[in-house]
């Protein structure tokens, strides 16, 4: 099988991987974002794969769950659930998967500079998630837009960082494994 081949199914194999994980989520009756592994697969993925692949891993997932295949949180998809109080998340997994990688290809080996990266790409998701998530409660209420921010992010941010965290830290030591063993199958690095 050629190198070409095996980049095309190991992106396939993680956009297949954030399909299964992202439907599992965890509704809080305080939010209307829930607890998903979405971000975990998408840590997996660029740390795994690599900026580039793992970025092109989402946007198959991303690509998938907006033609209609049910793989977003709680089995929902379409172009609704992107334009829901949820959608700023999904946009900003894909600046999170190329800050990750970045740093993770940057910075090959070294776990803190990998942490880091994830933390900024987590921040950026964030702060997607948090703006769209305050323009969606704004909508129909007295409220602004600037208004909405406070209570989007003690809704949208504040119940995931330690979770968010974790996270990473399962990612940084099960991905970096992960990531000899395919570099060296797939790519004979």
């Amino acid at each position: 099988m050629n190198t070409k081949t095996k980049e095309i199914t190991l992106i396939g194999m993680m956009a297949a991987v954030t399909c299964i994980a992202g439907p599992l989520s965890l509704p809080l009756p305080f939010s209307p974002v829930p607890i998903s592994l979405t971000n975990l697969a998408v840590y997996f993925s660029v740390y795994i794969l690599g900026m580039k692949r793992g970025t092109a891993s989402y946007l198959v997932y991303l690509l998938l769950g907006l033609v209609g295949l049910p793989v977003f949180s709680a089995f929902t998809s379409g172009p609704v659930k992107l334009f829901g109080p949820t959608g700023g998340y999904l946009i900003g997994f894909l600046f999170m998967a190329l800050i990750c990688g970045y740093f993770i290809d940057r910075w090959e080996g070294q776990m803190l500079a990998s942490f880091i990266g994830m933390v900024i790409g987590t921040v950026v998701c964030y702060l997607f998630g948090t703006i769209w998530l305050a323009y969606q409660m704004s909508l129909g209420s007295d409220q602004t837009f600037v208004d909405m921010l406070p209570t989007a992010f003690v809704a949208g941010v504040l119940p995931f960082i330690v979770g968010d965290l974790a996270k990473i830290t399962i990612s940084l030591l099960i991905g970096s494994q992960v990531r000899v063993r395919v570099r060296r199958i797939a790519f004979n690095k």
